[in-house]
């Protein structure tokens, strides 16, 4: 599934290409959007931005309209100019916003609904995400507050919550757990004001580095692999997700994986590194893609 990232990139991709511009044409292979373009035509309308929403990706247009739509696990956004061959089959595609130098096309998103700026406060979805990590105001006190809200919850969960927070997804959680030294499946309740301020400013240290803007104004956005450690080598960039049975990059001892919460989701951690008791014994700073983020165990270099 897209994270928080993932879809800033493409909102702010998009944003480059569409926004000011008049759209040209509409077409959708989704009836609900087909009965309300017929209604209330989006041609003719002026993209006034494209904006994300922790996963949520929102194309605001002229006339109180808004298209909203969520990746979940296999949707995603392409830019083509006027003409260019599409990567993916016409078969896949959901929606398409073009104007006179760009087609913005949506493929297999599976939830897309247009708004108004009142349908959109009423909604019990986009209106009641917790704070994203990768806004500029993000407030770290409600953030707090809605995570120790989540006492019983196990801690990966709470992460993946996004009324909780705004943005990560199954790669964040276990590698934010992992930088923190957090077992992933200790309860919330369990945590100090140490952990949480480790939490969150690991959560938005880790998201901010993979939006780093080279495209000097472009429309091009950085599209490499996520990466939360300090390597940009393809099998280095990432602690422990996905490195089931891998040698902990700090350790040594065998990386674990471990289906966790309702959506049986897979949680990666080091038990040595991650333990459930905390031993107040380890030292509280390690050097993690350059910054120094809070931790119980040994100091060491990426």
């Amino acid at each position: 599934m897209p994270e928080g990232d993932t879809i800033f990139r493409a909102a702010r991709a998009l944003n480059r290409a569409l926004a000011g511009k008049t759209v040209k044409h509409f077409d959708t292979a989704l009836a609900p959007l087909a009965r309300r373009n017929d209604d209330e035509p989006v041609a003719g309308r002026v993209i006034e931005k494209v904006e994300s929403r922790g996963k949520w990706l929102i194309v605001h247009f002229s006339g109180d309209l808004m298209l909203v739509t969520h990746m979940l696990m296999s949707g995603s956004w392409h830019i083509y100019r006027i003409g260019e061959r599409w990567k993916m089959p016409r078969s896949k595609m959901r929606a398409v916003i073009a104007t006179d130098n760009f087609e913005a096309v949506a493929f297999d998103v599976p939830v897309a609904q247009f708004h108004t700026a009142r349908s959109l406060e009423r909604s019990t979805m986009v209106p009641d995400l917790g704070p994203d990590l990768l806004n500029r105001n993000f407030s770290a006190d409600e953030a707090r507050s809605r995570l120790l809200a989540e006492a019983d919850a196990e801690i990966a969960d709470a992460l993946l919550n996004q009324r909780v927070m705004a943005g990560p997804g199954n790669v964040f959680k276990s590698e934010v757990c992992f930088a923190c030294r957090l077992n992933p499946f200790r309860k919330v309740a369990t945590l100090s004001e140490r952990d949480i301020e480790c939490i969150l400013d690991t959560a938005r240290k880790f998201m901010a580095a993979n939006v780093n803007d080279g495209s000097a104004g472009g429309i091009v956005t950085y599209s490499g692999a996520r990466r939360t450690t300090h390597s940009a080598h393809p099998g280095d960039r990432l602690w422990v997700y996905g490195r089931q049975g891998k040698e902990c990059r700090r350790c040594g001892a065998a990386v674990l994986m471990r289906k966790q919460g309702k959506g049986a989701r897979s949680t990666y951690w080091c038990p040595e590194c991650q333990p459930l008791l905390a031993d107040a014994s380890m030292p509280q700073v390690v050097k993690v893609e350059g910054w120094s983020v809070p931790v119980r165990r040994r100091k060491v270099g990426c």
